[in-house]
């Protein structure tokens, strides 16, 4: 078994010590909290009945690892992990940077990866190598003020949306937008493309300032087990 002493050795803590505090995770739903409860499989951390899909629990139990899991909406991990219902999350970098909690980013585990961009019509490159004051959609207004403002020092309007951003430069409602780029195949349909590139993303794992330091060592030989399989 891969990992075979470290799991063991984490087993027999939970067994000798009754009183330990459980340490809990809150994984974003869907794609990365699967992709996350496989990670966490190869280093002797299960959770069978966060399984069921017929469950209606709301809380996740391994009571042998003291361990604890629920499910939460991307932007809410961030939120559980600064004010401490959760010691450990598991989050796009993308929630992460528009957020902006108190957490610690300790790891990147390497999957879920794409590209915060700037996009739009092929027209648009020439207004941003010209700075001129333009028009941005975005779900991410922070992510999107951040770049323009501090990196690109170029003035513009930020405007939220919460739906299918693409639309905002075929509707004439932006230049531009920011938002995540996978495969791209959605802008060449609409006729559109990515201008400049703001960042990677992948999935992070971030942990509450507190728990690092009074759950020090449970969380650091996690994180050494997952790097040692990454």
């Amino acid at each position: 078994m891969i990992l075979e002493n470290e799991t063991k050795a984490t087993t027999n803590t939970a067994k000798t010590n009754n009183n330990m505090r459980y340490l809990t995770f809150a994984l974003c739903k869907g794609r990365l909290a699967k992709k996350t409860l496989e990670l966490l499989e190869q280093i002797g951390i299960t959770c069978e009945e966060i399984k069921d899909k017929d469950s209606r629990k709301l809380i996740f139990v391994n009571e042998e690892l003291k361990l604890r899991f629920f499910l939460a909406k991307g932007p809410d991990v961030p939120t559980y992990v600064e004010y401490g219902a959760a010691d450990i999350g598991v989050v796009g970098r993308d929630t992460i940077m528009e957020e902006g909690r108190k957490v610690y980013e300790v790891l990147d585990l390497g999957f879920g990866k794409c590209r915060m961009c700037v996009c739009g019509p092929h027209s648009s490159k020439e207004l941003l190598q010209h700075h001129e004051r333009i028009r941005v959609a975005s779900k991410y207004p922070k992510i999107a003020k951040d770049y323009f403002y501090n990196q690109k020092h170029q003035t513009v309007d930020i405007i939220k949306l919460n739906g299918s951003v693409e639309l905002g430069p075929i509707v004439g409602l932006s230049d531009v937008i920011v938002d995540i780029v996978e495969t791209g195949s959605t802008l060449r349909e609409n006729g559109l493309e990515v201008l400049e590139e703001i960042c990677p993303l992948s999935a992070r794992m971030i942990v509450n300032q507190v728990s690092l330091k009074m759950e020090a060592e449970r969380i650091k030989e996690i994180l050494q087990a997952l790097k040692n399989i990454m």
